[in-house]
């Protein structure tokens, strides 16, 4: 009697092994789906039979599920079953864009829908990384990357200026067409293009003021104070994949963040 096929190459986890089982069932489905068994939108097996694959209950693997879940590699859709996480355009705005309109009385502000940017590319460059590109992307300077400039409008003004950096050799075929004709986010395009799901970032933000570039991009006057946003982009095993600098016109618009509970 042949032994049943393992969804997708799924091993199974033994009890004993490296951390608690849960941990291991985790990393198993983390494996397979970063390694493309299952791609960006794709619809995973029943719990029985995954549980089964692996060898454990039902229990722990919905514990590891969940831990998934929370990280945005996997989302549950209510009486569809489990997928993994794919970049659309409201989890770009609800996961990784931050700046809103001010408004007088926040908290009431936060209960409205939330405004997808305009988003309109003005600068494609191919380029050699400087120090610090280098340092944050884990290149060597010199290595090839390819640097894009978007301004992002809200309500028809613009209000972001966006600087993106990544490694030429990561984005292999990445050129100004395809950039410019995707159908959907920059993250969806990194997963369906490239397989690079940008899974979180890191951020740091600090008051500066607007430089001459910056301040023809964005209508304004050199020299005004703005807010520089430094993210990293991770993806599966924190590797950074994209460093991004958003220099945001603050004089009527805030940033952000949402925090979630866990």
């Amino acid at each position: 009697m042949t032994s049943p096929v393992r969804p997708h190459g799924l091993q199974r986890v033994a009890a004993g092994g490296p951390g608690p089982l849960y941990r291991q069932v985790k990393r198993e489905l983390q494996r397979v789906v970063e390694s493309g068994g299952y791609g960006p939108g794709d619809n995973l097996p029943n719990e029985s039979v995954i549980a089964q694959a692996l060898g454990v209950s039902i229990g722990t693997l919905r514990k590891a599920v969940d831990e998934l879940v929370h990280e945005h590699v996997l989302v549950r859709h209510q009486g569809k079953g489990t997928f993994v996480a794919l970049h659309t355009d409201d989890r770009f705005l609800f996961q990784f864009f931050h700046v809103e309109p001010r408004e007088e009385f926040p908290l009431e502000a936060s209960l409205r829908e939330r405004e997808y940017p305009q988003v309109d590319c003005v600068g494609f460059a191919r380029g050699r990384a400087d120090e610090v590109e280098a340092a944050v992307l884990r290149l060597h300077p010199g290595d090839p990357v390819v640097r894009i400039d978007n301004r992002l409008s809200l309500g028809g003004r613009a209000v972001v200026h966006d600087r993106l950096v990544v490694s030429a050799h990561t984005f292999k075929g990445l050129t100004e067409q395809r950039f410019l004709s995707r159908p959907s986010t920059i993250y969806n395009l990194y997963q369906t293009d490239h397989g690079i799901t940008v899974l979180r970032a890191r951020e740091r933000a600090r008051a500066v003021s607007a430089g001459r570039e910056t301040a023809r991009i964005l209508g304004v006057a050199v020299g005004v104070p703005v807010l520089e946003v430094h993210r990293v982009a991770l993806t599966f095993g924190d590797k950074p994949v994209e460093y991004r600098i958003s220099t945001i016109n603050t004089a009527a618009h805030d940033y952000v963040s949402l925090l979630s509970k866990g």
